[in-house]
């Protein structure tokens, strides 16, 4: 069974449908990357799978329960088992980095001070940042906010992490980072990630499968050699000769 199950999922902005009754399923420690045009509905897709949006029609099952329909109140505990990083990065500017990443952990566990002083020193350690607790997010960089994010998003050790665009506005250097420190959480933490990009590079090098979206609908599933290898003629016309030939290269 798949950790998320979802089917005839729909969602409209006015009269024009983004999500046209997509079907997917996401399995337990995996990493599955959404790729897709801009405005095909990926982040939305997140999004709904988190119940910060409420969808027109379809199922969403986690672990067996269908989420879609729930109230505010069972979202939450829902929640507590899902990390996400924002496209951008959404850090409280006014808090220091100590209060940013504390921050989940203060509103959805009962842990002491102490323990989450010890959990925010090993988590930002684990992304490569130790020791900036003091700091302030407007005297970090572009590519050290996302990462404080991302030690915000798995501080409570989630089951699951949803990452929108990790890679937007970062350089190639900090792109590679941060590539890696996907790959390394997947790894020491034991989560499913659900990665959404628009950098194809990237997609490729961090997946076990890739999902694309097009006209609303899943088109195409697959691990990334079976997907940039397919006959599809949606899927050659997304990725295009050019970016095929990166691709291979690489």
């Amino acid at each position: 069974m798949a950790l998320f199950e979802v089917r005839g999922l729909r969602k409209a902005f006015g009269r024009h449908e983004v999500l046209s009754g997509l079907d997917i399923d996401i399995f337990d420690g995996e990493v599955l990357t959404i790729i897709g045009q801009s405005g095909s509905g990926k982040s939305i897709l997140l999004k709904a799978m988190m119940g910060l949006i409420e969808v027109d029609a379809g199922s969403i099952r986690f672990d067996g329960d269908d989420v879609a329909g729930q109230t505010e109140q069972e979202w939450n505990k829902t929640r507590r088992r899902i990390g996400m990083l924002f496209q951008e990065s959404a850090l409280f500017d006014s808090f220091t980095v100590f209060e940013n990443v504390a921050y989940a952990l203060r509103e959805q566990t009962t842990m002491t001070e102490d323990e989450i002083a010890k959990r925010v020193s090993e988590t930002l350690a684990l992304v490569a940042l130790p020791g900036i607790e003091s700091m302030s997010p407007s005297d970090l960089s572009g590519g050290m906010r996302k990462r404080v994010a991302l030690a915000r998003a798995v501080a409570v050790r989630p089951e699951v992490v949803f990452y929108d665009e990790p890679a937007e506005g970062l350089d190639p250097i900090n792109v590679t980072r941060v590539n890696r420190l996907l790959l390394g959480l997947q790894e020491r933490l034991h989560v499913t990630s659900v990665v959404v990009t628009h950098n194809l590079k990237a997609a490729f090098a961090i997946s076990d499968r890739l999902a694309l979206i097009d006209d609303g609908v899943v088109a195409a599933t697959g691990a990334p050699e079976a997907i940039l290898e397919s006959d599809d003629p949606v899927v050659r016309e997304f990725i295009g000769e050019r970016m095929r030939k990166v691709l291979r290269a690489s």
